[in-house]
């Protein structure tokens, strides 16, 4: 018998229902020993998560360590995307042995977790790997995270891969969430943020709805 195709996504894939955001120390401390990627494309790719996830409604949960005494404030292009949200902060490198975090996680009741942050080899991995052993479907948005060396970087994200977790990037995770550009109630909103925060993606969008209105799906 042959496989019958049907126009419905598959069920890994990510809208803003079906997850939430976990953003992590993403803080100055930690961003002056990230060397696995340039500072600006860091807080470029932040912002354009952030931003998108806000857009989009997702539930999202911020979380520093040691703000005060330590490490800084969350990066500015977060907290602009999350005004007045409260940051949760830790002692605790890995946020998930964090009582406050898991409170805000079980209060929003997501199998499904998306993270980034500072450094992947400590902040990421120790919630990613927790959250697999307890059940939870984990993805990791590896442009939008950063560590010490390349080296680190890499081989932190192959261990949370081989443990499970789902790599993806930044746009990806973006244009996921719109997915289908004939949802007009968020065409401009994913547009936008792509024009300011997705590189030459974002410099097409401009050039092409500035010079001749083109646009996708024929907004």
């Amino acid at each position: 018998m042959s496989i019958k195709a049907t126009p419905t996504p598959a069920k890994a894939l990510l809208d803003p229902s079906n997850h939430a955001l976990v953003l992590i120390d993403f803080q100055s401390q930690m961003a002056f020993a990230t060397k696995s990627i340039a500072p600006e494309l860091l807080r470029n790719n932040a912002a354009l998560i952030s931003n998108g996830a806000a857009g989009f409604k997702v539930p999202t949960i911020l979380t520093t360590v040691a703000e005060k005494s330590f490490s800084g404030p969350m990066f500015s292009e977060i907290t602009d995307a999350y005004d007045g949200q409260a940051m949760l902060d830790r002692t605790s490198m890995n946020s998930w042995e964090d009582a406050g975090v898991i409170d805000e996680v079980n209060r929003i009741g997501k199998d499904r977790l998306v993270f980034a942050g500072l450094w992947t080899s400590v902040c990421i991995v120790g919630p990613v790997l927790s959250a697999i052993e307890q059940g939870f479907e984990t993805y990791v948005i590896t442009d939008a995270s950063g560590d010490i060396s390349e080296e680190a970087h890499e081989r932190a994200v192959e261990r949370m891969v081989q443990a499970g977790a789902k790599p993806i990037t930044s746009l990806q995770y973006l244009l996921e969430l719109q997915r289908d550009w004939a949802r007009a109630e968020t065409y401009g909103l994913t547009t936008g943020i792509a024009a300011k925060w997705g590189g030459a993606y974002g410099l097409g969008i401009i050039y092409a709805k500035s010079m001749f209105g083109a646009s996708e799906g024929g907004h």
